[in-house]
């Protein structure tokens, strides 16, 4: 009978969590807004530098280098991230024991961690060498350009977020706002 009663017991708890896990499960979780990158403002990322070299007017020189910088960079980030796989399988396989061997596991995280820090060094020295390529105007004109990706109403009139020109713009029309353009976009 006790064990009936223990089985019931825990039967029913068993089902109050599932329950609990189910409707938590439904509802979307309240995830905070991600960190501002706080060296977002003074560091521009290579896909942005050359995606715009005409804008920027990087020389032949410049471009030269910065390709160099960044197939180099490529290469030794491929490496790393390979190290990093391996590091992590090593460290799962260390984990899976019973008991694990705490020495061995800290002595492996810290191999996949050491690895980590050389990805992000090799990033923000890429970054580094690509900024100090720059002239202050290239500079300013990142800042600006970086800004319209954050503020894309912030354009110069005459152009809209989206497909072609927007109100006022070559092929526009002025119209009140919300109000779709005669070729329904």
């Amino acid at each position: 009978m006790k064990k009936r009663i223990a089985l019931l017991i825990l039967v029913m708890a068993a089902g109050a969590l599932l329950a609990v896990a189910l409707v938590s499960a439904q509802q979307p979780p309240q995830q905070p807004p991600p960190p501002m990158d706080p060296l977002g403002d003074v560091m521009f990322p290579p896909e942005l530098i050359m995606g715009h070299t005409r804008e920027l007017d990087l020389t032949q020189e410049q471009k030269t280098f910065m390709r160099a910088e960044i197939q180099r960079s490529t290469a030794r980030f491929n490496e790393l991230q390979w190290q990093v796989q391996d590091a992590m399988e090593a460290l799962h396989e260390l984990m899976k024991a019973n008991p694990v061997n705490e020495q061995q596991a800290l002595a492996q995280l810290d191999k996949v961690l050491d690895t980590e820090r050389e990805i992000k060094r090799l990033h923000f020295g890429l970054a580094i060498a690509l900024k100090n390529k720059l002239t202050p105007e290239q500079q300013a004109k990142l800042h600006e350009l970086m800004m319209q990706m954050h503020h894309p109403g912030d354009g110069p009139p005459g152009r809209g977020p989206g497909r072609g020109p927007g109100p006022g713009g070559p092929g526009g029309q002025d119209r009140p706002p919300g109000q779709p353009r005669p070729d329904g976009f």
